[in-house]
């Protein structure tokens, strides 16, 4: 949608509300686009596997190609799950699909990849891990809203089969009941 300044003027609280709006100083035109789509990527699993204790947001470190699978939502978590080497955190058999449109210098499609966090949350967690039983496991990928891709990360410890039972029978209790109260 291609708009004059004096149109705008008289509908700047509307639009400014609605849209993020540029402004191209040249031609005196604005231009609107719409809002950009959320990614958000979830580790459903992780949750029906492990009693999630702590959570925790932590930057990744990636290539160009491995940016746009993430935004084409081309991500696997099977078996993935986080480890301290030399002091860093580090995510291991996080599956990111190769790049549709890339080329020879694609990407590895699974390889460790660095997690980045304070220092001081990095002590907490490796302290919180050596308790018997406590795991750290990526829970979702998302872009933040400075457009950099982050990772939720939770530290919780395996379930067991009948707990695993319960979960499924409170899930399948919460869907009558919600089924019955819609009718």
């Amino acid at each position: 949608m291609l708009l004059l300044c004096s149109e705008v003027n008289a509908k700047k609280k509307s639009i400014l509300n609605s849209t993020f709006v540029s402004r191209c100083f040249t031609s005196g035109y604005f231009f609107m686009a719409k809002a950009p789509k959320t990614i958000e990527l979830n580790n459903r699993q992780a949750y029906f596997n492990y009693q999630i204790e702590d959570k925790y947001v932590a930057g990744l470190v990636l290539m160009g190609t491995e940016v746009k699978s993430i935004r084409a939502g081309k991500v696997s978590f099977n078996d993935s799950f986080c480890f301290f080497d030399k002091g860093e955190l580090w995510v291991r058999s996080l599956f990111i699909n190769a790049y549709s449109h890339g080329n020879k210098n694609n990407h590895i499609e699974v390889h460790d990849r660095k997690l980045l966090l304070t220092a001081r949350e990095l002590k907490k967690i490796e302290a919180q891990t050596k308790e018997k039983g406590f795991t750290i496991v990526p829970l979702r990928i998302f872009f933040n809203e400075k457009h950099y891709a982050k990772m939720e990360i939770g530290i919780g410890r395996g379930k067991k089969e009948y707990d695993k039972r319960e979960t499924i029978k409170n899930r399948d209790i919460d869907k009558d009941i919600k089924r019955y109260l819609a009718k």
